[in-house]
């Protein structure tokens, strides 16, 4: 019975917490959002020093959209609007790995060490991948791109920032709700009813051959940050390698399969294949730092 509280308690303060997080977090990107249009992002990333745009495209790629399906409509219309090749690409390998709700739900599940850990590889990672797609010529894989610009709708123009911020705070919590509510299940479960010596004997963080592994399940699953976090936390605390859970994190929001069948629409066959290597060498490479450094 003393299992049964313990666990109600914690799947409580978990949802509770994570819910005033993605919403406050929303809340802030949203705003940030609305100053900040797709014109001007590619004005940003055209710049006369090579690295320096790709430093901007990872930047920005931080600040926008929460997962990774959402990032594909807003690198198709900067491929569409010709923005430059390789800090596209980099945007697209930020967007869903360095955004800022995975960075905080990183920062409470697994503390700062690991989390600026995390951030610097990553960051690293993407611009080196924008440019080395670009000197290898990998804009030849790039379909021909076409978007459909629509108009702004007047009557948002009369409706305050603040209000359209909140709106998308909850359009962008409402989708995700049933992800969260799985994620802080599973994870109370873990915590509460899992026995630590079945995580360890799985996958203790003594058995490096589990972080290639979870990185290449983490495609297929689609994990989300709000699911995953909460669930690596649990078997972290049972035993098992941190490691092994950051590459499942960035196999599965980085290079999810709704993400890799829409980029096809965008990606000759290729570049698609790169782009998914790409991510999970970034996951195996990540998590064998994370795992034996810290």
């Amino acid at each position: 019975m003393s299992n049964v509280v313990s666990f109600l308690q914690q799947f409580a303060i978990l949802f509770i917490e994570l819910t005033l997080l993605f919403i406050v977090i929303s809340f802030i990107v949203s705003l940030t959002q609305q100053k900040v249009t797709e014109e001007q992002i590619k004005q940003i990333l055209h710049r006369p020093n090579k690295w320096s745009g790709y430093l901007y495209g990872t930047g920005l790629g931080a600040l926008t959209p929460f997962c990774s399906c959402s990032t594909i409509p807003i690198l198709a219309g900067l491929l569409s609007s010709k923005a430059p090749f390789g800090p596209s690409m980099s945007f697209l390998v930020a967007s869903p790995l360095l955004n800022p709700v995975m960075i905080i739900l990183l920062v409470t599940f697994l503390g700062w060490k690991i989390t600026v850990f995390y951030f610097v590889i990553v960051w690293i990672f993407a611009m080196i991948i924008g440019f080395v797609w670009e000197k290898s010529g990998f804009q030849i894989y790039v379909k021909d791109v076409r978007v459909r610009r629509k108009k702004s709708l007047e009557n948002q123009s009369a409706i305050p920032k603040w209000k359209l911020a909140l709106q998308d705070a909850w359009s962008f919590f409402v989708p995700v709700l049933p992800f969260l509510l799985l994620g802080v299940f599973i994870g109370a479960f873990i915590y509460n009813f899992v026995p630590e010596s079945l995580i360890i004997q799985i996958a203790g963080s003594d058995k490096p051959w589990t972080i290639p592994i979870a990185s290449v399940i983490g495609i297929p699953m689609y994990i989300r940050a709000e699911v995953m976090l909460p669930i690596g936390d649990a078997l972290i605390t049972k035993g098992m390698g941190v490691g092994a859970v950051i590459a499942l994190l960035i196999g599965g929001a980085g290079a999810s399969l709704p993400e890799v069948v829409l980029l096809s629409k965008l990606f000759k066959r290729k570049l698609v294949i790169a782009f998914i290597l790409s991510i999970l060498f970034v996951a195996i490479l990540t998590g064998f730092m994370i795992q034996f450094i810290l």
